[in-house]
């Protein structure tokens, strides 16, 4: 545990960071699975609508650090490259 008083501070902020930091990366996770379950069920204009609410979603969270950007880059890559391909 933390001995000093900046240390028990920087736990403190480190705990909210990654509550945060949670919250962000799900919300990234569920516009991507509401994209993956239109896909699959083959409804193109859910499809296109879930895709254009995920893709902000992704970069957000890359500009706020929760995901790398080249991460967020390749996942709205490849999920525009299923979208088109469905239709």
């Amino acid at each position: 545990m933390a001995n000093t008083s900046s240390a028990k501070k920087a736990a403190r902020k480190i705990a909210r960071r990654a509550a945060i930091n949670k919250s962000r990366r799900s919300r990234v996770r569920t516009f991507v699975r509401k994209v993956e379950e239109a896909l699959a069920s083959g409804d193109k204009e859910g499809a296109v609508a879930a895709f254009k609410a995920a893709e902000p979603e992704l970069m957000r969270a890359a500009t706020k650090g929760v995901l790398h950007r080249n991460t967020a880059s390749r996942k709205v890559s490849r999920l525009a490259q299923r979208v088109k391909a469905l239709a």
